[in-house]
């Protein structure tokens, strides 16, 4: 991540530009609380409009107050109304088709090292819930902009507090926003909160915590590694544990194996690409890990039943 901020291409060659986090001049790093003008001002002031793909390097939350607001996250396309909330995470490719950010809403712009290493324990699995969208009932949407107004209160207020109190009450105040909305994404949390204080349930949460230790640092290294191994063996051995582990770890934390977890990652890659980038599939093929092109059609083939070149005219047609 570059600390200017600015524009950068891809750190493997030209393709998705990267939009690194930068905080207004003046102003600490660690929260930006923007509107929408504000939002695509910022992106003119980059020189890369808002209806352009790119990935931000930092995470991106619109809470839409009124009006409607249309984008895409990822090739999954989104049209918010008032009460929705859009939390769109570093390295997913964000684009409003329209080139502009209409309705009323507030953004909430932030690199992940900001929240608390405790709230990053709770909400990190949000990564990989495939609805990006939350839409609140209305007591919880209630109590969610009670929140958002005092933190949007806090942000404004800089000179009352140490520096030290002042990005400790932001954080705290973004923590309770960050917890609901994961746990208000994904189901399957609200329905293992309640808890039993027998030794078998003490057992298996120990077991559970280990293993969602041991698939995020799979996760993170694949995240690393991805365009230069597909080999759950070689994360395994990276990472001293048996690939099994890494297999039930997988399992536990998505409900899947381990190679079928690179293998996603790998094809969304390959489609980010094929969708936002001109390269030729042989290019993106080599970029991501395959050495041949025709190793790489047969993969993509495999996982979606068209060629890469396939997949390209149909989304672009």
């Amino acid at each position: 991540m570059k600390g200017n901020g600015q524009i950068s291409a891809d750190h493997r060659g030209p393709g998705i530009p990267a939009v690194s986090y930068r905080p207004t001049p003046g102003r600490q790093p660690g929260l930006e609380i923007l509107d929408l003008v504000g939002l695509a001002a910022r992106a003119e002031e980059r020189a890369r409009p808002l209806s352009a793909p790119a990935r931000p390097a930092f995470h991106l939350i619109v809470a839409l107050r009124g009006g409607r607001l249309t984008c895409s996250v990822d090739f999954t396309s989104y049209t918010l109304a008032a009460g929705d909330w859009l939390w769109v995470w570093p390295g997913q490719v964000l684009q409003f088709p329209d080139g502009h950010a209409e309705g009323e809403g507030t953004v909430l712009v932030f690199p992940s090292g900001f929240p608390s290493a405790a709230t990053d324990a709770l909400i990190r699995d949000g990564e990989h819930v495939p609805h990006r969208l939350v839409t609140p009932d209305a007591a919880r949407q209630t109590a969610l902009l009670r929140v958002l107004d005092a933190l949007a209160e806090e942000h404004a207020c800089m000179t009352d507090l140490s520096l030290e109190a002042y990005t400790e009450t932001l954080r705290n105040l973004l923590s309770v926003i960050l917890v609901r909305l994961v746990h208000l994404a994904d189901p399957r949390r609200r329905s293992s909160s309640s808890s039993s204080s027998s030794s078998s349930s003490a057992s298996a949460a120990s077991s559970s915590s280990s293993d969602n230790e041991t698939f995020h640092r799979f996760r993170r290294a694949v995240e690393e590694d991805f365009h230069r191994t597909h080999r759950v063996e070689d994360y395994a051995a990276r990472l001293g544990y048996n690939p099994r582990t890494l297999t039930r770890a997988t399992q536990a934390a998505l409900g899947c194996g381990a190679k079928r977890f690179v293998d996603d990652r790998v094809l969304l890659e390959a489609k980010r690409l094929l969708i936002h980038t001109s390269l030729p599939p042989a290019a993106i093929g080599e970029r991501i890990g395959f050495a041949y092109a025709t190793v790489f059609s047969a993969f993509f083939r495999h996982h979606t039943g068209m060629t890469p070149t396939e997949f390209r005219s149909l989304t672009k047609s």
